[in-house]
């Protein structure tokens, strides 16, 4: 449905300026074109489209018809299949009719030669499949037992009369069900489709390249998301619009989710869990659904064994304690595996509070371990009662969450075969990672990672700005650590988290579609598919944008100033704020471009997925800054055109579909505590502060060199281990530095001149003033170590020896949690007296897990500001970089 003209306007007609950056060319590559899959791969790879050209609406030699307007189309599939690969087949019969008009007919095997044919079914499930790949016709390789695999294959003569047909068959059913999505997304059918009203091209014809394409296993058994902290958005939006005999989220909004995951290779699901959601097992429907739906369902970290403790524990509170009521707590367990045991499960073992809280009854962290350890064992008895004899083969996990990690670190036995989940520190950095002796466990590891989150020291549950090279890097880092068995993602509300969800996701099922190389074609393969070719450069360079900004100061974090701490300006200079206000004014005129050139049908989606992120993320900077600068009309200005667009989404919207969903950050005076305060307009006598110019830089009495991190001359690898670039990484520039792989030994500091992977900056000094004593400053992605709680490299001034430069990290200090809010760390060392004229820089990596965004030389304290000082020269009396430096290591 189309906005109003008013609205249009409001959300595009914006100041165009001259602000570019060097990371809208890092995000603005051209589309590479993934490889067709052949018989005999065994890795899951690419979710293929048409664009990878096994597809086409023209019929070519050899190709297979799977709808043309000369013969009906019929699905076929095997009466004793699961129920997920009927609901798959209908979800594709319905998909055919969205892209050609003509629905396909859903069956047993044809008679008739004038059938388009589509076969799918399970091995072992399937009659005619099993008939096929007896007598020769279907080659299936090692499918036969693979995990969540399958193949996409043409066959000649599949049955009498037919002379070809589609054959989509799985290992199991999971893996049929992916196989019947994976053609819907083929055909262009957006995984989105419904979640993101993404309209799909019409066609008036599809075929199929012949040949046998095989896909999975994934790369992680475990793939799924936890929707949480849903109050304010879709539990409003399910209880009073989509769902309301429920009173929330129930079996109606979930059967959407489950075909949501599935459509995305997904298999997993931690349900909504706070107070206001119904607990997803009150109602029996929930779980028979989604063991049609062939998902498993699993629990948070704070609800062992299937229990939604805030909605199901009608106990006093402070009897949920496993010290003085065992008993009670363990017959409350039993209670779920009684009614819950049969399905497809995996169960969450320990204890924390009610809630997002510590565990009750002990008082020691040796007592809490030696209750945790009792709680292992009388969980584990139960699930050998009520779920399988042999409880080794029970999916269970344990989730190392915030007060949990510690106990585990300081020697919690957990039971060999329970995977351990480690949990990333709320905001996007995973905090541990199995050494090699833990390696060994049978269970493996699992990570937990959030694209949302309610607590402190600052929450953001709004938009969806959590970049994809940030996810690359955690994610990737984590899998190369040995974190394969489950991968679960916090999406709060789910949308607006469109974007990171689905990359989290398809990083999980295949690890090999995205190497660094290929990592800024994302998002220019994810717009090319949600809005077509001709646009797809543009969107992504301005999502590109969207998160660098975004991920310099989320919308959520515009209050500089903590809850009970009084109020303060932001850390941006003045020329900083008008640089940032112009680049997102850049970004909303070229939205508002962008718009214009899109179908009506396609409308509704960009602004979900684009048009909302941008201008919402903008219209606060400009509210906030603003109002910061005294510019009490512009401030208002801002405030009045986002509630507008919020009222778009909560009224006219795709014909009002999302009526409630929406809420801006804070929604209300809930969870003071963790959110920011409510904006106020700047008084009426407010002074006003006079608006920096864009090429400003800030004041200083200091030299300085500042160098972006990518911006070296020379580099160095040491046969083990090298820097490369992560692009769209970072605050500044085109990416940030990072040494791989992430399973390199550390290098001794002694051997590091000799050995260690370098990276050389060269830079000159004018002049009697350039001379003097500096200090190195390295901006660093806030990330965990991979050991210990150092990061650290090493530096070296023209032939000095390499000198130590550490941060301590602080986990959960004040320091880590100004770190990542601010999205950055800052690693200090001197670096003595230099003298005028030339000289290099040597940074050397000597242990993984440190990335590098910027890097600056100075006298004196750093420059005020908030992103540190600009890759030009701050002061009149230090020169300039060398040489041209290298984009690409």
């Amino acid at each position: 449905m189309h906005a109003p003209a008013r609205l249009r306007r409001l959300f595009f007609t914006r100041l165009s300026t001259a602000f570019s950056t060097a990371f809208s060319t890092a995000f603005s590559t051209i589309l590479v074109a993934l490889p067709l899959l052949v018989a005999g791969v065994t890795q899951a790879q690419a979710q293929t489209n048409a664009n990878d050209g096994w597809i086409s609406s023209v019929a070519l030699p050899g190709s297979v018809v799977i709808s043309d307007a000369r013969k009906p189309t019929q699905i076929v599939l095997g009466d004793g299949d699961a129920k997920v690969v009927e609901l798959a087949a209908r979800d594709l019969a319905t998909d055919l009719e969205r892209v050609t008009g003509r629905r396909a007919h859903i069956g047993s095997p044809p008679a008739i030669k004038s059938t388009s044919l589509i076969l799918v079914g399970t091995l072992g499930k399937s009659p005619l499949l099993d008939q096929l790949v007896a007598a020769g016709k279907l080659d299936i390789g090692s499918l036969r037992g693979a995990w969540e695999s399958f193949i996409i294959a043409s066959v000649t003569a599949p049955t009498q009369g037919v002379d070809s047909a589609v054959v989509i068959v799985g290992s199991d059913a999971r893996g049929t069900a992916f196989g019947i999505y994976e053609l819907s997304q083929a055909i262009g059918v957006s995984p989105w489709h419904w979640w993101a009203d993404v309209a799909p091209d019409k066609k008036a014809a599809l075929y199929m390249a012949a040949g046998t394409r095989r896909f999975g296993p994934p790369s992680v058994k475990y793939r799924g998301i936890f929707i949480n902290d849903e109050d304010w958005g879709l539990h409003v939006w399910a209880a009073n619009n989509f769902e309301p005999e429920h009173k929330g989220i129930g079996p109606k909004t979930y059967a959407k989710v489950f075909e949501l995951l599935l459509r995305l290779k997904a298999n997993t699901l931690w349900p909504a869990m706070h107070a206001v959601s119904p607990p997803f097992n009150q109602l029996a429907a929930n779980a028979a659904l989604a063991n049609d739906y062939g998902i498993v369902m699993g629990s948070s970290h704070a609800e062992p064994m299937l229990r939604n403790n805030v909605g199901e524990w009608k106990a006093a509170p402070e009897s949920y304690n496993y010290v003085s009521n065992a008993d009670g707590v363990r017959a409350y367990w039993e209670e779920r595996l009684r009614s819950n045991g049969r399905y497809a499960n995996i169960y969450t073992l320990g204890m924390r509070g009610i809630h997002d809280s510590k565990m009750q009854g002990p008082k020691t962290d040796a007592e809490r371990r030696q209750v945790l350890e009792t709680i292992f064992s009388d969980q584990r008895r139960l699930l050998n009662k009520y779920v399988n004899a042999d409880v080794n083969q029970v999916p269970q996990v344990f989730c190392a969450y915030k007060e949990v990690l510690p106990l585990y670190r300081q020697g919690l036995q957990v039971p060999d075969d329970v995977t351990i989940i480690w949990p990333d520190d709320n905001f996007g950095y995973v905090r541990s990672f199995a050494t090699a002796e833990e390696s060994k466990r049978a269970g493996g590891f699992g990570v937990y990672y959030h694209l949302s989150y309610l607590g402190a020291p600052l929450s953001y549950l709004w938009l969806g700005s959590t970049p994809p090279a940030l996810i690359w890097e955690e994610m990737s880092k984590s899998y190369d650590n040995g974190a394969r068995n489950i991968w679960i993602a916090n999406v709060g509300d789910l949308k607006p988290a469109e974007i990171g969800t689905e990359f989290f996701l398809q990083m999980a099922w295949d690890m090999q579609r995205w190497p660094l190389a290929q990592l800024p074609t994302y998002l220019q393969q994810w717009a090319a598919r949600e809005f077509g070719t001709v646009q797809a450069s543009e969107i992504a360079a301005i999502m590109g944008e969207y998160y660098q900004l975004n991920y310099q100061r989320k919308p959520e974090h515009l209050q500089w100033w903590l809850p009970k701490e009084s109020p303060r300006p932001s850390a941006l200079s003045p020329a900083e704020i008008t640089q940032r206000l112009a680049a997102f004014a850049q970004l909303q005129s070229r939205v508002d471009k962008v718009g214009k050139h899109l179908r009506a049908d396609q409308q509704d989606a960009f602004f979900e997925l684009v048009a909302y992120p941008v201008q919402a993320s903008a219209l606060a900077n400009q509210r906030y800054f603003e109002t910061e600068r005294g510019n009490r009309a512009a401030a208002i200005n801002a405030d009045q055109e986002l509630q507008a667009i919020n009222a778009h989404w909560n009224g006219p919207l795709a014909g009002g579909k999302w009526r409630g969903i929406m809420a801006a950050e804070p929604a209300d005076d809930q969870w003071k505590s963790m959110r920011i305060s409510k904006w106020q307009p700047p008084a009426p006598d407010a002074a006003t502060v006079a608006t920096a110019s864009v090429s400003t830089s800030a004041s200083t009495t200091s030299s300085v060199v500042a160098m972006e991190a990518e911006q070296f001359q020379h580099q160095r690898a040491d046969g083990t281990m090298r820097w490369q670039l992560i692009p769209g990484l970072g605050r500044t520039g085109a990416g940030a530095m990072a040494l791989f792989p992430t399973t390199a030994a550390a290098i001794p500091l002694a051997q590091a001149a000799s050995t260690a992977p370098r990276l050389d900056y060269e830079f000159t000094l004018n002049g009697t003033d350039g001379a003097g004593s500096y200090q190195f400053s390295a901006y660093l992605i806030p990330t965990q170590p991979l050991s210990g709680t150092v990061l650290e490299l090493a530096i070296a001034i023209d032939d000095g020896a390499p000198q130590l430069v550490q941060l301590d990290v602080k986990d959960g200090s004040t320091d880590w949690a100004q770190g990542v809010l601010n999205a950055t760390r800052i690693a200090n060392a001197p670096v003595g007296t230099l003298a005028a004229g030339k000289h290099q820089l040597h940074v050397y990596g000597i242990r993984p897990g440190i990335v590098v965004d910027k890097i600056v030389l100075h006298q004196g304290k750093l420059p005020s500001g908030y992103l540190g000082p600009d890759v030009v020269t701050v002061s009149k009396s230090v020169g300039k970089l060398d040489r041209k430096p290298v984009n690409q290591p």
